[in-house]
């Protein structure tokens, strides 16, 4: 069999990659060593950018539908105990607003035409799983094991050995590139792949259930901090997993410690949640218990040859701030337009040099923002109730009792908390690490400006038209129609360039440049009298081009250069800007 692109992975990165290829008409095969999806809810926040890019691709309308919205769980909370009849239990420590929710709405809301949501991996991937079928019928092979992997003689194809692991049955795979979103499993050890970083920063167990909590369950938190007031082993996170949210939730995961217990022995386990919960009698079903390393590690290389890694088999970092699929389904979207532009002959080969140029950067600044947020909650977070290393286990309780004293002594250190409490923003509220990010080097035409000083805490977003950015959202109308500044680039591999009213001499320069480069540009007019409206005035103001002016936008929607006023010789300006992008002239 002989395909342009074999996909090696079928989890988020993987199946989304297959998605955003189907859409570019590019040819493909995916294999999957499972028999099926993720059994495990896993990962479960789907941050605002990567809602964008499903709805860019027609996807988020069946994410949103089994998803938690921000209302839903956009709190991050802090408890003594989930029940309890003593005055230290079920105690609210303190919470905050995060992912969307409360008032972060209003931001959110100005950052991007879709909000954040909440769908466990269990869920999120069938969902992926059945438009990749849809989109490339055939061709989504789950129960299918890679073997080997190696290049032809000529160098311009990549040859795999496919086992399906039902019937043992061998099949020869030949393809132009290769796409490792198998979560480092296979094809980064059999290429030498070297990842950096630390492998192992520390061990985690999380068990999944089935409980009816809704006695107790205090609604609308994206995930529950106990903080025991008693004994630190039984301190723990609790986090609802669907498919109903709020007090009726059906699912759970739990992180805690089993610190002594045989994760085997059910008996046991099942005993340990239900006295972490303080809940003694509670029925409920044990599903999973997974033991796992927290590791942070990026790949030295994202390409390797004609293979390229994506997803966790190029990083892998901490859970905190929820960076690591959403980063991976956000490599797949950059990778694919590139792919096919390559594959159908408008770029030249370098451009796939890029992927690494612009995707490898956001990794490593990802994977150390989530380790600094996982660190300073580790640490930090206990400090500002009054704990650490320092209190020994008999001062835990009385600690306690000092924070909620009904004392100037107990108002000072509550106060003094939540100002601690507030730094956590740079975890549950990082919208500018999750949109924020550029591209400094890869398929952008620098213009010599500087871009946008970035969050300290990673909670102000300012969005900007400087190349390599991503471009900024406006409401625009369009036939009494109302849609984002994003929603002009489609699901295609086409760019835009969207210009001021009075730009006709763009429209012109567009039609030669992709007349001469054989790329599909529309030139889109935003402005009075034009065909698209700005209906909010947002537009004008985020452009940061006057009405002779005009930004090209990539087909993944970040900007790829811009002219901050008029051009002597716009089609030359442009087909100079669009071959550099391509790789069809060096910078």
């Amino acid at each position: 069999m002989e395909v342009p692109v074999l996909i090696v992975g079928g989890g988020g990165s993987g199946l989304s990659a297959s998605v955003f290829l189907s859409d570019h008409g590019v040819g493909h095969l995916l294999v999957e060593r499972r028999a099926d999806t993720s059994r495990l809810p896993k990962a479960h926040y789907v941050n605002q950018r990567t809602m964008e890019i499903f709805r860019q691709h027609g996807l988020d309308g069946d994410v949103a539908q089994q998803a938690a919205t921000p209302e839903q769980f956009g709190k991050v909370r802090w408890q003594t105990t989930l029940t309890g009849e003593g005055p230290l239990d079920a105690r609210l420590i303190h919470e905050i607003d995060g992912f969307g929710g409360g008032a972060l709405r209003e931001a959110y809301d100005a950052a991007g035409p879709v909000l954040p949501a909440k769908l466990p991996q269990l869920r999120l991937e069938p969902v992926l799983r059945r438009h990749a079928e849809e989109r490339n019928p055939g061709r989504i092979l789950f129960g299918h094991e890679l073997l080997s992997l190696t290049e032809d003689d000529g160098g311009d194809r990549v040859v795999a050995e496919i086992r399906s692991t039902a019937t043992g049955e061998t099949t020869t795979v030949t393809a132009r590139y290769v796409i490792a979103a198998d979560g480092g499993r296979t094809v980064g050890p059999a290429l030498g792949v070297r990842m950096e970083g630390l492998p192992a920063l520390f061990d985690a167990t999380t068990v999944y259930f089935s409980a009816d909590l809704s006695q107790w369950w205090n609604e609308g938190s994206l995930i529950t901090w106990f903080l025991n007031p008693y004994r630190q082993d039984l301190s723990s996170a609790l986090i609802e997993m669907g498919p109903t949210w709020g007090k009726h939730c059906e699912e759970w995961g739990l992180h805690l410690s089993l610190a002594g217990i045989d994760r085997a022995d059910e008996q046991a386990v099942t005993a340990r949640i239900r006295e972490v919960l303080g809940l003694p009698g509670l029925e409920l079903t044990l599903h999973e218990v997974t033991s796992w390393t927290v590791e942070a590690v990026l790949a030295e290389r994202y390409r390797h040859g004609r293979v390229f890694l994506a997803g966790d088999a190029a990083h892998r970092q901490p859970p905190a701030v929820g960076l690591g699929l959403n980063t991976g389904i956000q490599d797949a979207h950059n990778l694919a337009w590139k792919l096919a532009a390559v594959l159908s002959g408008r770029a030249a080969e370098s451009l796939l040099d890029t992927y690494e140029a612009e995707r490898r950067p956001v990794g490593q600044y990802n994977l150390g923002w989530a380790m600094s947020a996982a660190s300073h909650h580790q640490v930090v977070i206990d400090a500002a109730v009054g704990l650490g290393p320092h209190v020994p286990p008999e001062r835990r309780t009385p600690v306690f009792f000092s924070y909620f004293a009904p004392s100037p002594v107990g108002a000072a250190q509550r106060t003094r908390a939540a100002e601690i409490f507030a730094t956590h923003r740079g975890e549950c509220q990082a919208l500018d690490v999750e949109t924020g990010f550029a591209y400094e080097q890869g398929a952008v035409v620098p213009d010599g400006s500087r871009p946008p000083a970035r969050s300290p805490l990673g909670d102000v977003y300012r969005p900007t038209t400087r190349p390599g950015h991503l471009l900024p959202h406006a409401w625009v109308e369009h036939d009494g129609r109302r849609v984002s500044t994003h929603d002009l680039v489609g699901s295609g591999t086409g760019f835009v360039l969207i210009t001021g009213a009075d730009g006709q001499a763009w429209h012109a320069a567009a039609a030669l440049a992709a007349e001469k480069l054989s790329v599909p540009v529309t030139a889109v007019r935003v402005g009075d009298a034009a065909e698209y409206t700005d209906a909010d005035g947002a537009w004008q103001t985020l452009r940061e081009t006057d009405g002779a002016g005009a930004v090209l936008v990539r087909p993944d929607n970040h900007v790829a250069w811009r002219s901050a006023g008029g051009e002597a010789d716009p089609a030359g300006s442009l087909t100079e800007a669009l071959s550099l992008v391509l790789g069809h002239r060096a910078p």
